[in-house]
């Protein structure tokens, strides 16, 4: 029988140090994006839901093993974006990323909500990331070479919900 993961919809305190180890351990991102992770976590703390930050947090055994955070782009009627979404590594290939995508889509929909962002990289260490968007009905919208570094391009997916 699996592990029971629960989703709940905001971050705590506690939190901020769990999710930092989480995008550290996946290997993913640099030290500069990691900063920014636990600093979108800081502001959502300090502001509340005035920060324009939202997040989903998975739990298992009360431990946090992934979380995602998303919020609505200024300026734009329904759109939404997707900042960061992270697994922990003992929870990877088991739909966990999955089930927080679909939570994160569920509630930018009932939000109203109708488009829905992602950023990540071209290098080819991405490319299980891009396969997996792709699997969720992302559609690939845009291609910026050398936006990261020289040959780290942004490729940009959206999803209408």
């Amino acid at each position: 029988m699996g592990e029971l993961i629960d989703l709940r919809p905001n971050v705590t305190e506690g939190d901020l140090p769990l999710i930092r180890g989480i995008v550290e351990k996946t290997g993913m991102f640099r030290p500069a994006e990691v900063e920014i992770a636990t600093e979108l976590i800081g502001e959502f703390l300090e502001r509340g839901s005035d920060s324009g930050y939202r997040f989903t947090v998975a739990e298992s055994a009360g431990e946090v093993v992934g979380y995602a955070c998303f919020g609505p782009i200024p300026c734009t009627v329904a759109s939404y974006d997707l900042y960061w979404i992270a697994v922990h590594p003992s929870q990877h290939r088991r739909g966990l990323g999955r089930r927080i995508l679909q939570d994160v889509e569920t509630r930018i929909a009932r939000d109203g909500g109708t488009r829905i962002y992602v950023d990540t990289s071209g290098r080819a260490a991405y490319e299980a990331t891009r396969l997996f968007y792709e699997g969720m009905g992302y559609d690939q919208a845009a291609i910026l070479p050398d936006f990261y570094a020289p040959g780290d391009a942004k490729i940009i997916y959206v999803k209408s919900i």
